[in-house]
């Protein structure tokens, strides 16, 4: 069914999340040092949330702070706060 979050989809995510994370925080622009930074708190505070989520039984909540994470991840390597170009982690090109 497509409409469950399994426990194997949320392990899932949470390994792609987290390894975007490290990815993301390996390479920060130095330029948008400060940004970047701000960019990865909340990051942290959404997988934080996340794991929250997950020991209390609410997949759908840790899903959804998932998603968000990831969204700040993104839109952090789309504007330039972290020089990455792994399209397989993130919404940018490999080139």
């Amino acid at each position: 069914m497509q409409d469950i979050i399994t426990e194997e989809k949320l392990k899932k995510y949470f390994a792609i999340t987290e390894e975007a994370l490290t990815m993301a925080t390996a390479n920060i622009n130095p330029e948008r040092h400060a940004a970047a930074l701000e960019a990865l708190d909340m990051v942290e505070r959404y997988v934080s949330d996340a794991r929250h989520f997950e020991s209390n039984g609410d997949r759908v909540n840790a899903f959804a702070a998932l998603n968000y994470a990831h969204g700040w991840l993104d839109c952090g390597a789309r504007t330039g706060l972290f020089d990455v170009k792994d399209s397989r982690l993130f919404t940018v090109d490999d080139a």
